[in-house]
Order: C-alpha cells, then structure tokens, then sequence
C-alpha cells in the first residue's frame, strides 16, 4: 500500500514537474557516473551497475526525444578509463558494442530518426567496437531530429591539444598564419566533438565535477551544471526534469542579469550627459565666459 502510495504522488510531482518546464536546452551531456557503486551496494559484479546504466540511456533517450531536445552526448568512455583493470574494460566493451548495435537495430530509433554518432579518439578501441561504431553510424546516418553522440575514448584537454598542436604544425610550416586562426576556425577542427554547443551538463553519483567533459562546448558557452546524488542506473525522468528546471533557473538569471546591465547602462548615459550638460553650464556662468589662466591676458593669478 505505502509503495502504491509512494508511486503515485511521484507520478503526481513528475506532472507538476512537466507544468514548470516551459523550454527545453537544445544540447544536454551526461557524466553517467555510479554504475560500479550501484553494483556493489546491490551486492552484484560490476558488469551489472553497466548494464544497469545502458538501460538508463535508453530511457533518457526516449525522454530527450519526448521533451524536445535536439542533441544528447553521453560520456560512456572516457581516456582515464583505459586504465581500469583489463577484465572490467573488455566487459565495458562488450556491452558498448551490444548496445550500439541494438541502438541502431530499435524501431524507436528509426522513428525517431535519432543519428548515432561516436566522439573520441576511436582508432585507440578494439575492433569490435569500431566495428559496432559504424554499424550504427551507418544505420542512422541519414537522420537528424535528434543526435545522440557518445563520447568513447574520449577527453577534452586531449582533444584540444590534439588541435593546438596541429595549428602550431601548420604555422610553422607555413600552411596558415596564427592571425587567421578563430574559433570558428578552432570548431571546425574539433571534428570529433557535437554539432551544437552544450547547454545542460549533467552528472549523476553526487561528485560535483566536470571530469575534462567537452571543456570547448560547454564551458565556452557556460554550460548551465546540475549535479544529483541518483546513481545513473537509479537516475529517473524526475531527475531529468529538474535538471531542465535548473537550467530554465539559470536562463532566466542569466536573462535578469542583462536587463539590468542594459539598465544601468542607460542610467550612466544619462549621468554622463547630464554631467556634460552641467559642466556646460558652469564653465558659461549663464553666458559670462570664465578667464583662462593659462591666457597671458588673463587676470586670474
């Protein structure tokens, strides 16, 4: 009775959730951290808080596409990865390949058009998952209503020095000059990144950090940050919604904070004209000309 009870005020607050979300972030990334913590409070092998957290990304993928978001990348494996034990990474990559091939296999997917897209440094994994890459990359390529990019091998600062040190080559060579280089010139180079900036970051497990997460996209663009405690195999659409709610807080801040810059813009115009007027007046004495003291003719001492 309590756990029926339970349910259904959270279906209730999920409603009134859903009320207060009047606009949805265009990009939103997810650190899904917690799934080997989920594992060994349930008492199970590591492997099942992953496969615990792809069913996750599936669900959050149903609710980017039901709430409108446009862009979805997720941080599934990251370069400091590659340092976990070897029995761990061959499992990660197992499931990795299963579910990207399921992905791109789901009827929802294809209705959706969701394009499949993975970002990283994907010539350091094994072949069955490249393999897997492309399947569904290929499956999906065709689609554009809503990008789901997983971020394998990746990591922003090596990312950003891999372009920075390619522009350094090309410089030195000749090929271009640095003053031509903008960050419009920089995006283009970032190949391997999203097609948008980020808007929302969000990070399950209750760590409050960015973990080096598209650095370029998101700080760039002062990606609004929600943390949550909810491990991601325990993350929920109410989670989600308050994330978006978060951000809206954020937007209307940043919103605030410009209406009353603009304002006190205007005042200042107005202070300074009013001070020009003012000094008019003073240097005239209601038309009487004051004696410049650096004029030889002048009887001011």
């Amino acid at each position: 009775m309590r756990h029926r009870l339970r349910g259904a005020v959270r279906r209730l607050y999920e409603r009134l959730l859903e009320r207060e979300v009047s606009g949805v972030p265009t990009h939103v990334a997810v650190i899904q951290d917690g799934n080997r913590r989920y594992a060994r409070e349930h008492g199970e092998e590591k492997t099942a808080g992953h496969r615990a957290g792809a069913d996750t990304t599936e669900r959050m993928l149903e609710w980017c596409a039901d709430l409108g978001v446009e862009e979805l990348t997720l941080y599934a494996f990251s370069t400091e990865n590659f340092d976990r034990p070897r029995e761990e990474r061959e499992a990660l990559f197992d499931l990795i390949s299963e579910k990207l091939r399921g992905f791109a296999d789901r009827p929802e997917v294809h209705d959706r058009e969701v394009r499949i897209r993975a970002i990283g440094e994907i010539q350091r994994l094994p072949k069955r998952v490249r393999e897997a890459i492309t399947y569904a990359e290929e499956r999906t390529e065709g689609y554009d209503s809503l990008r789901l990019n997983v971020a394998l091998a990746y990591g922003g600062r090596a990312e950003l020095l891999g372009v920075a040190r390619e522009i350094a080559h090309e410089a030195a060579s000749g090929a271009c000059d640095p003053e031509d280089v903008t960050v419009s010139e920089i995006e283009a180079r970032l190949t391997t990144g999203p097609t948008r900036v980020v808007d929302l970051i969000i990070r399950t497990g209750g760590d409050e950090r960015t973990s080096n997460f598209l650095p370029w996209h998101a700080n760039g663009n002062e990606a609004a940050v929600y943390f949550c405690t909810p491990y991601w195999p325990e993350f929920s659409r109410v989670d989600f919604l308050r994330a978006i709610r978060t951000y809206e807080s954020r937007q209307e801040s940043w919103r605030q904070t410009r209406a009353q810059r603009a304002a006190a813009l205007i005042r200042a115009a107005g202070d300074i004209e009013r001070n020009d007027t003012t000094g008019l007046d003073d240097a005239t004495h209601g038309g009487e000309e004051i004696e410049d003291p650096t004029d030889p003719d002048s009887s001011v001492i």
